[in-house]
């Protein structure tokens, strides 16, 4: 065991980077669990995002433009979700999970020519960051003022705190709820391409990895607030980052239990921190899964 081949230095930014598809994805589902909506399909709009990014990048050879593509191709999955819910007045669940199941069928298609092709590197600013890094922490910044301090925030809140009362206000609750969903999904799309065009800069079937659904779990534990789900995030990508380093130093530790230990963890102290009445599970909009019907 040599755990002085750990760079402290390097563990952090390996973290941060570890963070940011579920920064990215989380604060998107954040939005629309905020407008009263539940989109259980937060994996499926990841891999189409991953995948789309992925091809995208690979075509154009302009990883910036494989971050459009990504954010692009998850909006267009959720645009399914937002015709299905918010038109059609399906099942929320039922059709969150529907989508999830046809997005990883999809992309497994969708990325079939592109398994041992390298992208583009995307470019660094030191100890392996990239700006894509920085702009996560500051859309959590942005996603917090725009909620607290925004009158564009206060609708979406107003909306998924009681739709049939922001409806006698004046407000159209249906293009408010579609508006969150399609942001949602260009937010999980970016998380996704995040992960082919850095995270793992290569094309395979569930690169994912169920990233969508710590996503979802930590948005909920961290009680819907940005700067939590930051916490969160961080927590997972840390020990995630930590284990593999252990794993590599030889730790006398079942491989097992350190691979499914950034799971148990996470979800224990998010758990631990969602407890406290208001500030906890309490936290979550009234009107959340609910169905909004105009005439009632």
């Amino acid at each position: 065991m040599d755990l002085s081949a750990i760079n402290p230095l390097v563990l952090v930014a390996s973290l941060m980077v570890a963070a940011v598809p579920i920064i990215l994805a989380a604060l998107g589902e954040l939005v629309v669990e905020k407008a009263g909506v539940l989109n259980l399909g937060v994996e499926g709009m990841m891999i189409i995002g991953a995948v789309c990014g992925f091809v995208t990048c690979v075509t154009f050879q302009s990883p910036a433009l494989g971050f459009l593509g990504g954010a692009l191709g998850g909006m267009a999955l959720s645009a399914v979700f937002a015709v299905l819910t918010q038109g059609l007045l399906a099942n929320q669940v039922a059709t969150g999970l529907a989508l999830t199941l046809f997005g990883l069928g999809l992309s497994s298609l969708l990325g079939q020519g592109y398994v041992g092709i390298k992208p583009p590197s995307v470019p660094t600013i030191g100890y392996g960051l990239d700006p894509v890094v920085i702009l996560s922490v500051v859309a959590v910044a942005g996603m917090a003022w725009w909620l607290g301090r925004t009158r564009g925030g206060l609708i979406l809140r107003a909306v998924g705190e009681s739709h049939d009362a922001a409806h006698a206000l004046g407000y159209r609750v249906r293009a408010i709820r579609v508006r969150a969903i399609l942001f949602g999904g260009a937010m999980a799309g970016l998380g996704g391409a995040y992960i082919s065009l850095v995270r793992v800069p290569q094309w395979t079937d569930g690169i994912t990895s169920q990233a969508g659904w710590i996503a979802l779990a930590i948005v909920v534990f961290a009680g819907w607030r940005p700067w939590r789900v930051l916490l969160g995030a961080y927590l997972f990508g840390g020990v995630s980052v930590l284990q593999l380093n252990l794993q590599v130093a030889e730790v006398p530790i079942p491989v097992e239990y350190l691979s499914m230990s950034p799971y148990l963890i996470t979800i224990l102290v998010l758990v631990l921190m969602s407890r406290g009445g208001p500030r906890g599970i309490a936290a979550a909009p009234a009107a959340l899964g609910q169905t909004f019907h105009a005439a009632r």
